[in-house]
């Protein structure tokens, strides 16, 4: 099993998205990108920090919160983030996004999630 945290979109988190439902279900059930592990507890949901994009600071802030507590192994850009980047004009770069967590984190990361 891998802990994992989910980078969301913070302007699609919860005003379009209904409490992530989707992302949430497919780990749960091992759908979509979810599906290349065994099991996937998800110990978090970071948004991005909204626009421009906060990536960085948001999980600097997430890892200082868990210190103690659970740590994860893998973080799951969510399909949120890839929709606003393709379709809704964000500025971020997924590909600095990816290179950026894991200089941060030091840990995988999977670009994608839910299969829907």
């Amino acid at each position: 099993m891998v802990k994992a945290i989910i980078l969301c979109c913070d302007n699609i988190r919860d005003r379009f998205c209904i409490g992530c439902e989707r992302c949430l279900t497919a780990a749960r059930e091992g759908k979509g990108e979810f599906g290349k592990f065994d099991k996937v507890d998800i110990v978090g949901i970071v948004s991005c920090g909204g626009c421009p994009g906060f990536v960085v600071p948001k999980l600097k802030l997430f890892k200082k919160w868990i210190e103690g507590f659970d740590d994860f192994d893998v973080v799951f850009i969510g399909n949120c983030i890839k929709a606003a980047i393709n379709m809704g004009g964000c500025p971020l770069n997924l590909d600095t996004i990816v290179e950026n967590v894991k200089n941060l984190t030091g840990k995988d990361v999977v670009i994608g999630t839910h299969p829907w």
